[in-house]
C-alpha cells in the first residue's frame, strides 16, 4: 500500500454518498466501498439511486455547472458489496479498462453444501441467453473465457466461505460458476434458491489491487468482509 493510500482521510460520513464508502480520491481514481442492494449504474428503471449517479454528484459537490465527473471503469452487481474503482478522466479510465484484466481482484462468497475440491480454477466460455442470463458453453467461439480460482477458507454442514480470485472479469461470472458447480452463491435469487432467513447475496469484493493510471505505483484497496458472511458458516 503506498504512501498516500495509507495517509488518506475519508471525508466525514455526513459528506459520503448514502451506501458508498470512500476509500481513496486524488486527481486520477475515486474508489469506494458499495453496500449490497445499490446498482453501479443506471438500468431502464433505476436512474438516479446508483453508485455513479451519486458520485458524480459528489464530486461536482453541489455545483451542477462544475466539470467534474467520474467514469465507470468496471461494475459490480447490484446485491454484491465491496471496492469498485471509478475514472475521474479519459486517460485514467482507458488505461484502467486497457489494463484490467491484469489487476488482481479478491473476492468472498458464501455458497451451498461443501466442495470436495478445497481448492481449484473453474474455467469455461460464458454467454448470454435472451432474458441476459448468463451460462456456460464449451464452444470457444460461442463464449468469453471465463476463469474462477478459489479457495475454502471455512465450512460447516450447510455452507462454505471461499475465498476467490477473479481471474477474468465477465458478467456474473463467480455467481454462475459455483451455481452450475451445484454449490450457488447464498442469497442468489437468480442462479441460486430463494431460501427463507437470508438477507442478501454473499459476493464481496473484499481488494483490489491495480497500478495508478498515473504514477504506475502499485495500490491495493480493501473493504472488510460483511461479519454476516462468518456468521452463516459459524452458525
Amino acid at each position: 500500500m503506498r504512501e498516500s493510500q495509507k495517509n488518506f482521510k475519508s471525508p466525514p460520513k455526513r459528506f459520503q454518498p448514502r451506501g458508498l464508502a470512500i476509500l481513496y480520491e486524488d486527481h486520477d481514481i475515486l474508489v469506494v466501498d458499495k453496500v449490497s442492494g445499490l446498482l453501479t449504474v443506471s438500468n431502464e428503471k433505476v436512474k438516479e439511486n446508483t453508485a455513479y449517479y451519486r458520485l458524480n454528484k459528489y464530486v461536482r459537490k453541489g455545483n451542477q455547472k462544475s466539470r467534474n465527473r467520474i467514469f465507470i471503469v468496471h461494475r459490480l452487481d447490484r446485491d454484491a458489496s465491496g471496492v469498485i474503482v471509478f475514472a475521474k478522466n479519459e486517460n485514467a479510465k482507458r488505461y484502467l479498462q486497457e489494463e484490467w484484466q491484469q489487476f488482481k481482484k479478491k473476492y468472498y462468497a458464501v455458497v451451498h453444501g461443501t466442495l470436495s475440491k478445497k481448492e481449484g480454477v473453474i474455467t469455461s466460455y460464458l454467454t448470454e441467453n435472451r432474458v441476459h442470463k448468463m451460462y456456460s458453453v464449451n464452444d470457444p467461439k460461442k463464449g468469453k473465457l471465463a476463469k474462477t480460482g478459489y479457495k475454502v477458507i471455512r465450512e460447516s454442514k450447510k455452507y462454505s466461505l471461499l475465498e476467490i480470485d477473479l481471474l477474468t472479469g465477465r458478467k456474473n461470472q463467480i455467481r454462475v460458476h459455483f451455481s452450475e458447480k451445484g454449490n450457488p452463491i447464498v442469497g442468489d435469487k437468480i442462479y441460486g434458491e430463494k431460501e427463507k432467513g437470508i438477507k442478501r447475496l454473499t459476493l464481496h469484493a473484499a481488494s483490489l489491487t491495480i497500478l495508478h493510471p498515473y504514477t504506475k505505483e502499485k495500490m491495493t484497496f480493501e473493504a472488510e468482509v460483511p461479519a454476516y458472511f462468518k456468521s452463516l458458516v459459524n452458525s
